[in-house]
């Protein structure tokens, strides 16, 4: 009998791989009925990795922990056609996930060169991997930094490090150290903001610092909490953490 996605991620929280699985390892958790969310994976810095599960044409965001259990789970869902890849800091194990899923590895132009001996789909502006979902360059964090947008649920960005949650769950940008432009950052967050409305984006899944959202998994009232932001304060006032 076939299962439904949100009964697989049932079952392998229930029945784990005795040899594989450890105390520490947890299985992706369902948002909705069709979108997944991993564990933090500390390949990539804590960095979230999400799932879109779609008429077979499935699409990964970011890189997961790469384990026997995740490679099981997405092999039960007809397997992944597309990693989407945020960011240079999401690259984790994106050659071992090639090798084993055999899926198209997409990352924007300027970070394509940190991939060798990858197979790649890069692009420039933006680029169109299904007819519900959609690539926009947001540079700043990184050269390449890129969001997915996809406009099922209501809409849902899948934002990378470009944005994540405040220690209060509030939408921002976080200037640290290694970010690469933070004015060009705050001009990608008014791309975002001229691009959409509240009606079609009203979820945000972070890239990072999910807990911070303490369990409700998604932001909330995107658009309307990002237009709250005052960017010429923000540009202005936040030194690198």
């Amino acid at each position: 009998m076939n299962q439904n996605p949100e009964q697989l991620a049932q079952n392998s929280a229930q029945n784990p791989l005795p040899k594989q699985a450890s105390r520490a390892a947890k299985p992706p958790q369902a948002i909705w009925n069709n979108i997944f969310v991993f564990p933090p994976n500390r390949d990539t810095l804590g960095g979230t990795a999400y799932l879109i599960v779609e008429n077979d044409a499935n699409i990964l965001i970011d890189c997961p922990p790469w384990n026997e259990d995740i490679q099981q789970f997405l092999q039960s869902l007809s397997g992944v056609k597309w990693l989407f890849l945020t960011h240079r800091g999401a690259i984790g194990k994106t050659k071992e996930l090639q090798e084993t899923l055999n899926c198209q590895v997409v990352i924007q132009e300027q970070e394509a060169y940190l991939l060798p001996g990858v197979s790649l789909t890069s692009f420039q502006d933006e680029i169109t991997l299904s007819p519900t979902t959609q690539v926009i360059w947001t540079p700043g964090h990184s050269p390449g930094s890129a969001c997915l947008y996809y406009s099922g649920h209501g809409g849902v960005l899948f934002s990378g490090r470009h944005l994540l949650p405040n220690q209060q769950g509030e939408p921002t940008s976080l200037r640290t150290a290694k970010t690469f432009h933070w004015r060009r950052q705050m001009s990608s967050i008014q791309k975002i903001l001229q691009r959409f409305t509240p009606d079609t984006l009203q979820y945000i899944c972070p890239g990072a610092n999910t807990g911070f959202l303490r369990g409700q998994k998604v932001i909330e009232q995107a658009y309307q909490r990002l237009a709250a932001l005052d960017l010429s304060t923000l540009v202005q006032s936040q030194t690198p953490l």
